[in-house]
């Protein structure tokens, strides 16, 4: 199960976390912003300045362990009930590229607009959700 957690599981996370979404149309204070993120909305627009965003850390790591886990489960369920999961080498270096690509263009990103960017370890807003609907990354931006 170690082999399968380095080679399919943490790939699985990273590229499902990054392709599959969920935005939240809420109302704060007068105000209507879209933020984004499954299970819990994680980030949305910084009202400081333009191109800046706000980030919720301790949604951003609950969303990242749910990934995790569905994918654990999934994965374990099939390796333990249904057959041994082998991976085969190009298989892994194509999951290992391709969430390797990801994790490295979001560090790069985020290194380079980090001064911008609002960090708060919990979401400090009441949010009154008003709509909400699922995308996938290649879908745009959902702006009412």
């Amino acid at each position: 199960m170690k082999t399968l957690l380095w080679k399919l599981i943490i790939p699985a996370t990273i590229i499902s976390f990054a392709g599959f979404t969920k935005w939240w149309y809420i109302g704060i204070d007068e105000m209507n912003e879209v933020f984004t993120g499954f299970p819990f909305p994680y980030v949305c627009a910084g009202w400081h300045t333009s191109l800046s965003l706000q980030i919720f850390v301790l949604e951003l790591a609950l969303d990242l362990m749910v990934y995790f886990a569905f994918w654990f489960m999934v994965i374990y369920a099939i390796n333990r009930y249904h057959r041994k999961i082998m991976v085969s080498k190009p298989v892994t270096i194509i999951l290992i590229s391709i969430s390797g690509f990801i994790f490295s263009v979001t560090l790069f990103w985020m290194s380079i607009t980090h001064n911008d960017n609002l960090y708060y370890i919990k979401n400090p807003y009441s949010l009154k959700v008003i709509d909400s609907g699922y995308r996938f990354f290649w879908e745009d931006r959902y702006q009412p």
